[in-house]
C-alpha cells in the first residue's frame, strides 16, 4: 500500500487522542479502561500529553511534566522507555527512584529533515524491551508523543499483525498535521521477520 492513500484516508481523522482513548476504553475490558477509570477517579489527575494505552500494561505518551506524577503513580509502572537522546531531567529521575521504576533510554533523534535515516537497529532493541512483559506496566515517550514514540508503536503493529492502513490511521491520530512521510516510510519497510523468535506481542 502506498503512502500517499494512507495519508488521504486518514486527512479527516484528527480527534484529540484523549477522546480517541476515552472512546476505545470505554469499549474494551479490564487493563484497556484502566486510564478512563484512574482519571474519572479523580478529575485532578493531569495525564501526560498524548498519553494512550497501547495494549495491556502498555501506555504512550509524551514527556512527562511534574503534573504528571500522581496519574502515573496509578498505573503502577515498572519501566518507563524514552527514546529522546537528551539526558532525562532531575525531578524526572527523582520520581523514578522514588517509585522504583526503571528507566530504559534511547538517543533517536527527533530530526524533521526528510530522507533521514531512521536506526532500524535501535527500534529493534527498543522493541525487545516492549515486547518483554517482565517490564510491564510499561510507558514509552518522546518529546510530544508523535514521531518517535509513533514509529515505535507502529513496527510494534506489524509485529501484532496490524494492516498498514490502520497502523497509519493509528500514526496519525497523534501526529496529525505534522506527519512526516518519512516515519511511514520506515513503518512500511520496517523488516519483522528478524524478530519472529521474540515472545508473542500481546492481544491481537
Amino acid at each position: 500500500m502506498g503512502e500517499q492513500s494512507a495519508v488521504a484516508t486518514t486527512a479527516n481523522k484528527e480527534r484529540a487522542p484523549e477522546v480517541e482513548a476515552e472512546a476505545e476504553a470505554k469499549a474494551r475490558p479490564g487493563c484497556y479502561s484502566l486510564a478512563l477509570k484512574v482519571s474519572h477517579e479523580d478529575r485532578s489527575f493531569v495525564l501526560p500529553i498524548n498519553f494512550f494505552v497501547v495494549d495491556c500494561d502498555l501506555y504512550r505518551s509524551g514527556f512527562s511534566e511534574a503534573a504528571n506524577f500522581r496519574f502515573l503513580r496509578k498505573l503502577k509502572l515498572r519501566s518507563i522507555l524514552c527514546v529522546c537522546p537528551e539526558p532525562y531531567p532531575e525531578a524526572n529521575v527523582k520520581f523514578l527512584n522514588e517509585n522504583g521504576i526503571r528507566l530504559f533510554q534511547f538517543g533517536i533523534d527527533g530530526c524533521k529533515k526528510p530522507f533521514v535515516t531512521i536506526p532500524a537497529e535501535i527500534i529493534r532493541e527498543v522493541l525487545g524491551i516492549v515486547l518483554d512483559v517482565r517490564n510491564h506496566p510499561l510507558l514509552i515517550h518522546c518529546n510530544r508523543g508523535k514521531h518517535r514514540t509513533g514509529c515505535v508503536v507502529g513496527c510494534l503493529r506489524k509485529l501484532q499483525g496490524w494492516c498498514l492502513t490502520s497502523i497509519f490511521e493509528e500514526y496519525h491520530r497523534f501526529a496529525a498535521k505534522k506527519a512526516r512521510v518519512s516515519d511511514l516510510r520506515f513503518i512500511e519497510r520496517f523488516d519483522i521477520a528478524s524478530m519472529k523468535h521474540l515472545p508473542a506481542p500481546f492481544s491481537s
